[in-house]
């Protein structure tokens, strides 16, 4: 007999970044918001990220929240190491754009795996659209924080030093 499937929000987002990447309505999705997002027509705590691609040399815009902990922001990979975004970061040597109304110029630079844990509970708070890819539950204690932080780069947004 047929059922029909019942599918919960974290399921939908899940879906849509099956296999740590995007899906064509995620990409569809993603490059509306960001377009939204870099014009400043949304809460302060998200924007769009442009990193240039390894490969091709193209700044590629993205939508992120961003978290601020302890007097500084933070950008965190939902999707873990691997995200495309991660590798063209390393690859531009932390060098990136935000755009939230005006265009910053920035320099990421990752946090040390053991100092994650605590941004991440934050990010969590901030980012619902993350929670159903980090599998830690909110009021988890910290010690599963912990567990999972080398999982989940998280790189403190700083101002792009001057002449690079």
């Amino acid at each position: 007999m047929w059922r029909p499937v019942l599918w919960g929000y974290g399921d939908y987002l899940r879906w849509l970044y099956r296999n740590g990447r995007p899906n064509w309505l995620a990409r569809l999705q993603n490059r509306a918001a960001a377009r939204v997002f870099a014009a400043g027509v949304a809460p302060r705590w998200v924007a769009a990220l442009g990193v240039r691609g390894r490969r091709s040399g193209r700044l590629i815009w993205f939508p992120v929240v961003l978290t601020e902990f302890e007097g500084r922001r933070y950008v965190v990979s939902m999707l873990g190491n691997n995200a495309n975004w991660v590798r063209n970061l390393a690859a531009a040597d932390g060098h990136a754009v935000l755009r939230h109304g005006r265009r910053e110029d920035v320099h990421l630079r990752q946090v040390d795996a053991g100092s994650r844990a605590p941004i991440l509970r934050h990010y969590l708070r901030t980012a619902p659209g993350a929670r159903p890819h980090i599998p830690v539950a909110l009021d988890a204690p910290p010690a599963d924080y912990e567990r999972i932080a080398p999982d989940f780069p998280v790189f403190r947004i700083e101002p792009r030093p001057t002449g690079s």
